[in-house]
């Protein structure tokens, strides 16, 4: 059995079921019709219970996932189905229709670098290949870094992210900043003076990442052994000052948010 066959027969396996029978599902045409009146103030009971079963009919859809990436010896994070507040407020943010939003459900990978994320990334175009791919590292979405692999479980969209261990930690401290500072700095947002520091470190894990992978591919070799080696030794050493000034800032940013928390402002 292949990974769509076995893809398709999970999600029969898991279809969500409710009051003793499979739910109704919503048209495509109903599902935007509702988000557009969810654009709308005031809410209607009526439209928020809809949007609560729209989203319920995702919650089964990462089992499916989990089992394929086990298989790869791959350990996902499960994320939490998206708030109805959160989809709420990307409808109102976004020029987006309710039934294309493709982050409802998802899972993350968290690995060590960027070329181990490169790796995981090709893996995942094997056993999903009518995934769609996003790569946020080239054209980083407000700072925020990372490639975003979009599968379809249920025949409904499951994004897959897929960051390096310092891409997780930027998203981290944006998430963290905007939980306590101000919730439209993950948007770009000035976030009272919290955006500049943050967009900086997310620059600078950019500039070492770029490093990174020129360790693995190089360019043309010099002649000269010695050369190399001199170019090898001055990249490793360019990787560890950037290593140490991205933790000491992202430690330095953390800690000041923390005392704003404490210190309830």
């Amino acid at each position: 059995m292949d990974n769509l066959q076995m893809l398709r027969w999970q999600a029969a396996e898991y279809s969500l079921e409710c009051d003793g029978g499979v739910m109704a599902e919503l048209s495509k045409s109903q599902i935007d019709k509702l988000g557009d009146r969810l654009r709308m103030d005031p809410h209607t009971e009526e439209d928020l219970r809809l949007l609560d079963e729209f989203r319920n009919s995702y919650s089964q859809s990462f089992e499916p996932v989990r089992l394929i990436l086990q298989r790869r010896t791959l350990e996902p994070v499960a994320r939490n189905i998206k708030s109805t507040l959160s989809i709420v407020a990307k409808l109102r943010r976004q020029n987006i229709r309710l039934s294309r939003i493709q982050d409802i459900a998802g899972c993350r990978l968290v690995v060590p670098n960027v070329v181990q994320q490169n790796q995981v990334v090709e893996i995942l175009k094997i056993d999903f290949p009518s995934a769609a791919i996003t790569d946020r590292r080239a054209k980083p979405s407000h700072g925020y870094r990372a490639v975003h692999v979009i599968v379809k479980v249920h025949e409904k969209p499951f994004e897959i992210q897929v960051r390096s261990f310092l891409q997780h930690q930027w998203a981290e401290l944006s998430e963290k900043a905007s939980d306590i500072v101000d919730r439209e700095i993950k948007y770009g947002g000035c976030g009272k003076g919290f955006q500049i520091p943050i967009m900086a470190i997310s620059t600078q894990i950019a500039d070492y990442e770029t490093e990174e992978m020129a360790l693995v591919d190089p360019g043309p070799i010099p002649t000269s052994a010695n050369i190399t080696h001199a170019l090898i030794r001055e990249r490793m050493e360019k990787l560890m000052r950037l290593r140490v000034m991205i933790a000491f800032q992202v430690k330095s940013l953390t800690s000041i948010l923390e005392g704003i928390r404490s210190a309830g402002l």
